[in-house]
């Protein structure tokens, strides 16, 4: 499948995240550099979880197994996988009446373990490309590991796109608060993403994940809906000083977690209230976002934020305070935060079938830029 430079594809997005509240969907145009327009886009609930959820839970269960039951159940996750995301595209297709070209799939990640050069997201693009009908574009995090890299994240060099699309003129960041907390610091004077100082991403720490996992480990729906139970209670300044002085956050970028890297205060909670443990794991997010500062090579003049985390004033407020400068929903820059990520891997997906890089030494650690994606073509 062989695509011209400068020629805008109709490009759909998949992404899952790692707090597996949903599939996003969404279409954009673009020739892999720049953006020449959004499509519409939607989440989707995921389909019959139940293998999927056990095998996030338990990752170490099942990598190298070959007994007949874990097999079993590693085959119906990835199943459960690529039917919710075949669900959520063949239903924005058919709503729209999109044409796209090319799907970006992300897969679902289990285990992120980038020190030992092991990542693993399930979700087969073959498999989806026959369900669909439609070129799938897939393993965007393969190539980069290979050359050295953390794997993740990925989205810095859409979020350069978006800060050309949208007339950035000063360095900026991206905020994405999703299960893991990651940033992207951008220079949108330069002429590419992969230019040196156009950009640095990495991890900040925790996101969102130990926060849900924890109101649902008290009966509680999987949030802290507009961040009422953490507005009620107190942070817990020993939990904090213990895990702000980690070595995680201590080191240098590019770097990047796993959900479960920050597990450990878990335990440390354990014995707290619902409000003071919110209280307590709402600051932890924001604090280690707020060091993140100490890496960039100059202060944001402007903080925008997508992901869920976007949407509890109580830890946007906190973000805020630290950082001594308001962070924005990505909104105020006429961008749609639900959508951002999967938006991400539609562009990602055109930049792969024109071989353009996908990482940089400054987003991932790789030893030069590199390109990356795997392409399925139906049958």
């Amino acid at each position: 499948m062989e695509v011209s430079r400068g020629k805008p594809l109709q490009a759909l997005g998949l992404m899952s995240g790692t707090s597996m509240d949903g599939v996003d969907a969404a279409i954009i145009i673009t020739d892999g550099e720049t953006i020449t327009g959004f499509g519409e886009g939607a989440e989707f609930a995921h389909l019959n979880t139940a293998s999927t959820k056990h095998v996030m839970q338990n990752p170490l269960e099942y990598k190298n197994s070959d007994s007949h039951d874990n097999i079993a159940v590693l085959s119906e996750a990835e199943r459960e996988v690529e039917e919710s995301h075949a669900h959520a595209a063949a239903s924005l297709i058919r709503r729209t009446e999109a044409a796209p070209e090319v799907i970006g799939f992300h897969g679902q990640t289990v285990y992120h373990a980038p020190d030992e050069g092991w990542t693993w997201q399930i979700g087969n693009g073959e498999r989806l490309a026959a369900m669909l009908n439609r070129p799938v574009t897939w393993d965007f995090r393969g190539n980069d590991m290979k050359a050295g890299g953390q794997g993740a994240p990925l989205a810095p060099f859409f979020h350069f796109a978006l800060a050309q699309h949208t007339g950035e003129t000063e360095p900026l960041a991206f905020l994405n608060i999703g299960g893991v907390a990651n940033v992207t610091w951008i220079d949108p004077r330069k002429s590419s993403p992969e230019e040196d100082g156009a950009l640095l991403a990495f991890d900040t720490g925790p996101g969102n994940a130990l926060l849900n996992d924890w109101m649902t480990g008290h009966g509680c729906p999987p949030v802290d809906r507009d961040g009422a139970e953490a507005a009620k209670g107190k942070a817990a300044d020993d939990v904090l000083q213990n895990n702000l002085a980690g070595a995680f956050l201590n080191k240098k970028p590019p770097k990047s977690l796993d959900r479960n890297d920050f597990s450990s205060v878990m335990a440390q909670i354990s014995g707290m209230s619902l409000s003071d443990g919110a209280a307590t794991l709402t600051m932890l997010t924001a604090e280690c976002i707020g060091q993140a500062l100490l890496h960039f090579p100059s202060a944001p003049k402007r903080w925008l934020a997508c992901g869920g985390g976007r949407k509890n004033p109580v830890m946007m407020r906190m973000i805020s305070d630290r950082l001594g400068i308001q962070v924005e929903p990505v909104e105020e820059a006429g961008l749609d935060g639900d959508l951002l990520e999967a938006q991400a891997f539609a562009y990602l997906a055109v930049r792969s079938l024109r071989g353009l890089p996908l990482s940089a030494p400054g987003t991932t650690g790789c030893r030069e830029p590199v390109t990356g994606g795997r392409l399925s073509l139906p049958v």
